[in-house]
């Protein structure tokens, strides 16, 4: 890790009276989180004198901002190919592949994502960052199937530059990333707030008795097995919401449309396991399937919905159903 030393020089607009400062800050740089510009160690000071957040500025006066922003040294970029979905200046979105790693982490620190978009984008875009809520857990597992950030004050987090949320290692589909912080700010707000779309496919096992279901519970981390969540009382962990539909039933197997309106961490895998259809490949919530020993997690994040960081428009993003979808489907018709 290493700190890199910055100064933002702003002007007061003409017609502000008695404005914080440092809400007037964050409302001029909206590339600037809350907790950045209170952070330990950053001076403000206006007309040449160092002052406090909750002063008080008007028009005409003259804020500098110092403040030293953490820098990752040990990214390397990589050359790993990307499907791309979508690309503009301040979003990509990329259709992950299974067997992917979001982010470095301990036991995987190459061939990860954020390996790829270094090589892609150039050192710079480790200044981009990643907004982590101040109640998360850290490090973030890349258990998580899709994680998003739950608080209104973020810190920038440079090991997952860009990164806005995370599929699991094992789960492939639509994921966005955010290119600069303005984009990452406002795409991190959707996930927090649930306005986007996220829809997935999953092979589940049974015979599932009706076509269409919604199940509504609270999920926190098991006591019993840390790398493991489970479905609590209401008055413990937080609220996870899913629909699902069922798109076709076969002989003790369905392909099956799951939204999910939260995402909180190992979400689906939970979900559909407690009303005792597990994910085929699912090594923690559900077996070894007797007729598939060797499948890997049928999870696919099929469509994402999110509105352009810019602009507003309604985007949707559709991952394609995975060659691995199609040939254990053929397996199971064959039965």
């Amino acid at each position: 890790m290493s700190l890199k030393e910055k100064t933002i020089e702003l002007q007061v607009e003409e017609g502000v009276k008695a404005a914080r400062v440092d809400r007037y800050i964050a409302s001029v740089r909206t590339d600037l989180s809350r907790s950045l510009i209170t952070k330990k160690g950053t001076v403000v000071t206006v007309n040449g004198k160092v002052v406090k957040n909750s002063s008080k500025v008007n028009e005409n006066d003259v804020i500098t901002l110092q403040y030293k922003e953490e820098v990752f040294d040990g990214i390397d970029g990589e050359d790993i190919p990307l499907h791309i979905l979508y690309e503009d200046g301040a979003m990509l979105v990329i259709n992950k592949e299974q067997g992917m790693v979001v982010h470095p982490a301990a036991g995987n620190w190459s061939g990860t994502l954020v390996n790829a978009l270094v090589h892609r984008y150039g050192n710079d875009f480790e200044s981009t960052g990643d907004l982590v809520s101040h109640s998360e857990e850290s490090p973030i597992e890349e258990e998580n199937e899709e994680e998003e950030v739950n608080d209104e004050d973020y810190d920038l987090d440079p090991l997952r530059p860009g990164i806005v949320h995370r599929l699991d290692k094992d789960t492939s589909g639509a994921m966005v990333v955010a290119l600069n912080r303005v984009a990452h700010r406002k795409l991190a707000d959707q996930f927090r707030l649930h306005t986007n779309t996220k829809i997935y496919l999953a092979l589940c096992k049974g015979v599932f008795t009706h076509k269409r279901g919604k199940i509504d519970t609270n999920i926190n981390r098991s006591s019993r097995d840390r790398k493991k969540y489970c479905i609590c009382e209401t008055n413990k962990g937080k609220t996870a919401h899913t629909q699902y539909l069922v798109l076709r039933q076969y002989a003790d197997y369905a392909l099956v449309r799951i939204e999910i309106h939260t995402g909180r961490t190992h979400q689906i895998r939970v979900h559909m396991s407690s009303i005792g259809h597990p994910i085929i490949g699912d090594p923690i919530y559900g077996k070894k399937d007797k007729n598939f020993p060797q499948a890997t997690l049928m999870l696919h994040a099929f469509i994402l919905g999110i509105n352009q960081p810019y602009t507003g428009e309604k985007m949707l993003f559709r991952a394609a159903m995975p060659q691995r979808f199609k040939d254990l489907i053929g397996q199971i018709i064959k039965l």
